[in-house]
């Protein structure tokens, strides 16, 4: 698996559409500002996205996009096949014929990274957006604009010392 940009600036930008979304359509612009991406990039990903049904578009004055399901419903794999992410490490030991071989060594190579692959699969079904949403949201190391967003919407991140002494306790 090899994770490009194309991934993870569609995981950011999903994110970002939905800490900022606060049940109104988010403009494209401003993701692009928040998340300096370029407007253009973010027209390709949301393409994707909306035919891959992980946002809708909402038209006319106040338009933009909206998840087009629960946070908890929208899986990390569903945002990256979306955009076209291959999420599968032993995509050529499988696929290529001409390179399969009986040896011990191939077996046991294609055996582990197969295994892998479904780890992997298995971690990004079971990860939503929803998940990483609360996870920054209980998170004591947010950027400024995130914590100044969660605490305009009444989430307060805890003070960096209060996990710690969680932890020691």
């Amino acid at each position: 698996m090899r994770l490009t940009s194309k991934g993870r600036y569609a995981v950011r930008a999903i994110l970002d559409l939905t800490f900022n979304s606060n049940g109104r359509p988010v403009r494209l612009q401003e993701i692009s500002e928040r998340q300096k991406i370029s407007l253009h990039y973010l027209e390709q990903l949301f393409r994707r996205l909306r035919k891959g049904a992980v946002v809708k578009s909402v038209r006319g004055p106040g338009g933009g996009y909206v998840l087009s399901r629960s946070m908890d419903e929208i899986s990390i794999k569903d945002v990256l096949t979306s955009v076209g992410e291959n999420i599968n490490p032993a995509k050529d030991l499988i696929g290529a014929t001409d390179i399969k071989s009986d040896t011990v060594e191939f077996i046991l190579t294609k055996t582990y990274f197969e295994n892998l692959g479904m780890l992997m699969q298995e971690y990004l079904t079971t990860t939503s957006v929803g998940d990483l949403i609360r996870k920054a949201r209980g998170s004591a190391e947010l950027p400024k604009t995130a914590s100044s967003v969660l605490e305009s919407s009444g989430f307060k991140a805890p003070a960096p010392n209060a996990t710690k002494a969680r932890d020691l306790t």
